[in-house]
């Protein structure tokens, strides 16, 4: 076997290609967009190169790819609310054959330890949270989310033989748009719509802006203290926002506001991946009319809740079960177009957050892992701390 570091178009080209390979009968899988992997491992697009490293590597026996990895470190957030500096690896794909994954999760330790990294996540994104994060381990038979891994079962006992340990889970919640929610939040949102101080709305193109940055100052009073998150910038705020214009729908994105400033939010998006499946993974000319043709003439069989933030002053007073009621209230009108929600990225650790979803009546159809491994065997394992 032969590991070579990704240097050229046809290494990159050879790396994309190995997931092609893998999953061509798995009628699951939804072949991710090629530019976007690509663009993640590209310094004039990913900001991550800021402050940071990346390398990836294919692993050749016989003439034939047979895995590949990502291995990387932001050295700005390395060490925050971290016992050790830690780097991760992502991309992951692999044979099933345990002393393949060990080379190249042995490439990806001995690169990172090189630049004083003390551990290792995986596999995850070289980037934040909100995409390909995660080890897919329940849910194999369901096709997977706009910018979501899907991978094979055995990758679960690839990893955890090499000794990577469960550091958090994130659940992946469904539900009917049609299904009744719980008595309890149905009473906590009937008293948060008596006070007249609280007003809901959904998302305007007409108030693009005003509403942007209401998102964006909202997420960063709600998530600027968790683990992992960094805060948003205004201007790559928008440029996500932006990003997403093509598939957004004014109508299943809702803001909360109290005496009319912002305090939560709840966005969901089109699955894109029901469009982009049509387009095997190239968004070039022919790509593109394709996906505006399956746009206008598709149904599209789900949409997804991606993101949700409250801020500290008005959490536990059931703004977040009023505010995801008002969303499911509007969308009865719009079944026909989604008639399935699934919200995903729910860590384990949110137990809050859990346990609004499990009222609004949500059960969980998909879990992805995110693994730890430390570097020195004998320091003792520590799980993602819970929000208190």
């Amino acid at each position: 076997m032969k590991l070579l570091e990704v240097k050229t178009k046809k290494d990159s080209q050879l790396f994309v290609a190995l997931s092609v390979a893998l999953y061509k009968n798995i009628p699951a899988w939804i072949r991710p967009i090629d530019e976007e992997i690509e663009n993640i491992f590209n310094p004039y697009i990913n900001n991550n190169y800021k402050n940071g490293e990346c390398i990836r590597w294919i692993l050749e026996d016989n003439n034939k790819i047979i895995g590949r990895v990502a291995a990387f470190i932001n050295f700005k957030t390395a060490s925050k609310l971290n016992c050790q500096p830690t780097g991760g690896i992502g991309f992951f794909e692999c044979i099933n054959n345990q002393k393949t994954a060990d080379i190249l999760f042995d490439s990806s330790k001995v690169w990172l330890k090189e630049r004083g990294v003390e551990a290792m996540d995986g596999p995850i994104n070289f980037g934040n949270r909100n995409k390909w994060w995660g080890l897919l381990t329940k849910g194999y038979d369901i096709e997977p989310s706009y910018q979501c891994n899907y991978n094979f079962p055995y990758y679960k006992e690839l990893f955890e033989n090499y000794g990577f340990q469960l550091y958090f889970n994130q659940f992946t919640f469904v539900r009917n748009i049609i299904d009744p929610v719980s008595p309890r939040i149905q009473y906590k949102a009937d008293l948060i719509k008596k006070d007249p101080g609280y007003t809901f709305e959904h998302f305007s193109m007409k108030k693009f802006k005003k509403h942007t940055d209401d998102i964006i100052n909202i997420y960063n009073r709600a998530w600027i203290n968790h683990i992992g998150v960094p805060k948003m910038t205004h201007e790559k705020g928008e440029a996500i926002i932006k990003q997403l214009k093509p598939i957004l729908n004014e109508k299943i994105i809702w803001m909360c506001y109290y005496n009319e400033n912002p305090v939560a939010f709840y966005f969901n998006i089109p699955d894109a991946n029901q469009i982009l499946k049509h387009v095997n993974g190239k968004l070039n000319l022919l790509g593109k009319l394709k996906f505006l043709w399956y746009k206008k003439f598709s149904k599209s069989q789900k949409m997804l809740g991606i993101i949700f933030g409250v801020i500290p002053e008005h959490q536990g007073k059931g703004v977040d079960g009023a505010l995801i009621l008002a969303s499911l209230d509007s969308l009865i009108n719009l079944t026909h177009k989604y008639p399935i929600i699934e919200i995903k990225g729910i860590g384990d650790f949110n137990k809050k957050m859990i346990l609004v979803l499990k009222q609004v009546g949500g059960d969980i159809c998909k879990i992805h892992t995110t693994y730890r491994y430390l570097f020195d065997r004998n320091i003792q394992f520590e799980r993602m701390k819970s929000i208190i």
